[in-house]
C-alpha cells in the first residue's frame, strides 16, 4: 500500500479536530443555552453557569466519545493527534518528522475554527453571546499560574495515556481509542470547573477566534494558559513514559 501523503494526513487532522470542536464544545454551548435564564451556579465567565458535576460529565463524555471515534477513523492515516501539544511532544521525542509539525498544527487550528464557525451556522449568534462557543477561561479565584499548572497536569495524563496505549508498540492498540477518549472525559469532569479543561491549544483557539469574529467575549489574554500548560504537560509525560517504560531501548 502506498504511503499516505502529508496533504491527506493533514486533511485527516483538520477533519478530526473539526469533529472534536463541533461535538465537544458544542456540548458545552448546548449546556449553557439550556441554562439560559437560570441562576448562575458555576461562576462561568460570561455570566451563565454550568449546573454542576452532571453537566461536566455530559461535556466530558461528548469530548471523550468523539475523540475515540476520530482515533478509530483516522488513527491509521494521520495518527489522530488533533492537538498541537501531542504533535509537539511526539516531535520532541523523535517520533514525528520536524517538516510535518507545521502542516499538522495549521490543519488542527483550521479544523478547530471551522468547528466553531459551524456551531454559529447551526445555532446562530446565541452560540456566541450565550454559549461563548465553549471558550475556555479560568473560573473564579483560579490564578493564571494555577490554571497553567492545572492544564499541564491534565494534559500530562492525556499524553501519558497516548504513550502507553498508542505509541508503545507493546500495548494492545485496539483499545487505544477508548482509553484516550476516557482520559479526556475524566480530565474534563475533574478540571472543567477550574480552567474549562482544554488540554489542547487548537480546541481553545477555534472558539476564541470565532468569538472575536462575531463580537463575543475577548478571552485572548488567557490564551497563553492553553498553550503553555498543554505543551508543558505533554512534553513531560512523553519523556517520563520513555524513561519509566524504557521505550527507546525497546524500539
Amino acid at each position: 500500500m502506498a504511503e499516505i501523503g502529508i496533504m491527506k494526513r493533514s486533511l485527516a487532522e483538520l477533519v478530526g479536530t473539526f469533529a472534536l470542536v463541533f461535538i465537544g464544545t458544542g456540548a458545552a454551548v448546548i449546556t449553557l443555552l439550556l441554562a439560559e435564564g437560570q441562576a448562575n451556579k458555576g461562576g462561568f465567565n460570561i455570566g451563565i453557569g454550568y449546573g454542576g458535576l452532571g453537566d461536566w460529565l455530559g461535556i466530558g463524555l461528548a469530548f471523550g466519545f468523539i475523540i475515540m471515534c476520530m482515533i478509530y477513523v483516522f488513527g491509521h492515516i494521520s495518527g489522530t493527534h488533533i492537538n498541537p501539544a501531542v504533535t509537539i511532544a511526539l516531535w520532541a521525542t523523535k517520533r514525528f518528522p520536524a517538516g510535518e509539525v507545521i502542516p499538522y498544527i495549521v490543519a488542527q487550528l483550521i479544523g478547530a475554527v471551522l468547528g466553531s464557525l459551524s456551531l454559529v451556522a447551526v445555532l446562530g449568534t446565541r452560540a456566541v453571546t450565550v454559549g461563548g462557543l465553549g471558550a475556555t477561561a479560568p473560573f473564579m479565584d483560579v490564578s493564571y499560574t494555577q490554571a497553567i499548572i492545572c492544564e499541564a497536569i491534565a494534559t500530562f495524563f492525556l499524553m501519558l495515556t497516548i504513550m502507553g496505549v498508542a505509541v508503545d508498540k507493546r500495548a494492545h492498540g485496539q483499545f487505544a481509542g477508548f482509553a484516550i477518549g476516557m482520559v479526556v472525559a475524566v480530565d474534563i469532569i475533574v478540571t472543567g470547573n477550574i480552567t474549562g479543561s482544554s488540554l489542547n491549544p487548537a480546541r481553545t483557539f477555534g472558539p476564541y477566534l470565532a468569538d472575536t469574529l462575531f463580537g463575543g467575549t475577548n478571552f485572548w489574554n488567557f490564551f497563553p494558559i492553553y498553550v503553555i500548560g498543554p505543551i508543558l504537560g505533554a512534553l513531560v509525560a512523553a519523556f517520563v513514559y520513555d524513561y519509566i517504560a524504557g521505550l527507546k531501548e525497546a524500539e
